[in-house]
């Protein structure tokens, strides 16, 4: 089997490449730089092959089709900047909506199965109950928009695909709420966090584990996939971190959405229902408190 994978340079990406080498499937990896120098966390991908690719033109992502020849497009490659996004609607829509829609034109035409990452912030946010994969779209910003457009044209152009809609997302190959929690705490004693946005959170290492699990079936459909546990706050996850990373000297402090004053809304509620993971035979990601401390020891030891 060969697997195509966009956005290597990013924290899923990345991971994806380094799961499917550690299994034995090859993986091509594509990103808009010449070549793949390698990753932050000093594990680069030495024992794939990468090519140059940029999804938004379509004439590279054509090329980029031909010399792979892949059986499998696994599509990680997305604008994630949430605040960016309302200053620069056009740049992210043309990543997000037309880059996705490039991409899943040629893997309909190719009868190749895709992969592609959505969002929480394809909801509104609204109420309490956890979010279910068939529930209604109603993206609140610029980003969630663009992510909910992605997921429209896998829907019309693949007719093999998985859509999976994750949240918080944090791995070693690039910048997270973790990393900036550590960091701050550097520097600071009192750190302001939001309490009113609930959900959980996504470690990139356990989820490039269900994502190859995935792929070499024809399980397809749309998944809510973030790490186990119980929901929680901006505000309760990072008093976790500090507390697993043995930190005590920052004092957290909850504030609202509002008072906070992000540029773009973000969902209140990102309760996701991940039942159909085990639903259809798959494993589920182990505990957010696990990947947590997992991913903390990680950074510690380097």
């Amino acid at each position: 089997m060969r697997v195509l994978v966009t956005g290597v340079a990013g924290q899923l990406g990345h991971d994806v490449m380094n799961t499917l080498s550690a299994r034995g499937i090859e993986g091509i990896g594509t990103d808009l730089a010449p070549a793949y120098s390698g990753a932050a966390d000093g594990t680069p991908v030495v024992t794939m092959p990468y090519i140059q690719m940029d999804i938004t033109d379509p004439a590279s992502v054509e090329s980029c089709f031909k010399e792979a020849n892949p059986d499998v497009l696994v599509h990680c490659a997305a604008w994630t900047a949430v605040d960016k996004a309302e200053e620069m609607p056009e740049a992210c829509h043309k990543v997000n909506a037309e880059g996705t829609a490039n991409l899943a034109k040629l893997a309909g035409e190719k009868n190749i199965p895709m992969m592609y990452f959505s969002t929480d912030y394809v909801f509104d946010g609204k109420g309490t109950r956890p979010w279910e994969p068939e529930d209604e779209r109603h993206p609140l910003g610029v980003y969630g928009k663009t992510k909910a457009e992605g997921e429209l044209a896998v829907q019309k152009y693949v007719s093999s695909y998985w859509i999976l809609r994750i949240a918080w997302v944090f791995g070693t190959n690039g910048n997270n709420f973790i990393k900036t929690m550590l960091r701050l705490a550097e520097t600071h004693d009192t750190l302001r966090v939001v309490n009113d946005q609930i959900g959980t959170p996504t470690y990139t290492y356990d989820l490039a584990e269900l994502i190859v699990d995935m792929i070499v079936t024809d399980r397809y459909g749309i998944y809510h996939v973030t790490n186990e546990g119980s929901y929680i706050s901006w505000y309760d996850f990072a008093k976790a971190i500090f507390e697993t990373a043995g930190i005590d000297h920052v004092q957290v402090l909850p504030v609202s959405s509002e008072e906070y004053g992000a540029a773009a809304t973000r969902p209140s509620n990102s309760r996701m229902n991940r039942s159909r993971i085990t639903e259809n035979g798959f494993k589920p990601l182990p505990e957010w408190q696990d990947a947590l401390a997992r991913y903390v020891r990680l950074l510690q030891n380097k």
